[in-house]
Order: structure tokens, then C-alpha cells, then sequence
């Protein structure tokens, strides 16, 4: 009897994520690929997309303490965080990691600088995909 308040409070918290923009239809079809064979995997993808940026995230904020800044390295850490994000269904990470991507074609260090707060607030709430993962999966 206690499951089904859970599961409809974690089906909310699953619908708030796409219904603001977190998630995509990537993510779906990532819980699609989950079978009997590998029942945890959207668990396990979630976890290394969790490992992998905060990897990314630390080397993006070395990166921006040295001056001037090293506009190719930090393409490419956007660059694969972009793709990683992707690949998830992290909706807003990746628009933020585009417009981060931008910023270095266009040598812009004072936007890196600006967007950054911005850009954590929307790596913040993919967080709650791995509670959700943790709980349901």
C-alpha cells in the first residue's frame, strides 16, 4: 500500500524534470534500452555521466583560474560534456555547454566567467535523475 504514494511521487519527480527542460526524449528512450539482460542500466549510465562531469567540471574550473584562458582546452572539455549530456537526455546541461562552446570560437572569457553560476544551477537538478534512478531502478 505504501509503494503506490511512492511511485506516483516519483513519477512527478520523474515529469517535473522534462516538464522543465532537464530532460529530453533521450532519457527515454535510455529507459527503453533497460531490459531483464541489464536491469540496471540506466543506473549505470547516469552514474558515469555523474563521474564523468564532475571530472570535466573541476578540469573546466582549473582551467578558468589560469589566465589568459586556454580557449582550445576549454572547447573541448565542452565539447564533451556537450556530447555527454547528449547522450543522457540532459537537456539544458547541453544547451548551456552550446552556448559555453560559443563563447570559446568567440575568445569570450568575461561570458565564460558570467554563465558559469548559470550553467551549474542546470547541472544541479539532473541530480534529482539520480535519486529518481536510485530509488526506482
Amino acid at each position: 500500500m505504501e509503494r503506490n504514494p511512492m511511485r506516483r511521487q516519483l513519477a512527478a519527480m520523474r515529469q517535473s524534470l522534462f516538464d522543465q527542460g532537464y530532460l529530453d526524449e533521450q532519457f527515454i528512450q535510455l529507459e527503453e534500452l533497460q531490459d531483464d539482460a541489464n536491469p540496471n542500466f540506466v543506473e549505470e549510465v547516469v552514474i558515469l555521466y555523474y563521474r564523468d562531469s564532475a571530472r570535466l567540471i573541476l578540469n573546466i574550473e582549473q582551467a578558468l583560474e589560469r589566465k589568459p584562458f586556454d580557449f582550445n582546452k576549454l572547447d573541448g572539455y565542452m565539447h564533451h560534456f556537450k556530447g555527454s549530456s547528449s547522450s543522457i537526455g540532459a537537456k539544458k546541461v547541453k544547451a548551456e555547454s552550446t552556448l559555453f562552446r560559443e563563447y570559446c570560437k568567440s575568445r569570450n572569457g568575461d561570458g565564460w566567467q558570467d554563465k558559469l553560476g548559470q550553467w551549474r544551477q542546470h547541472v544541479a537538478p539532473i541530480k534529482k535523475t539520480n535519486i529518481y534512478i536510485h530509488i526506482c531502478m
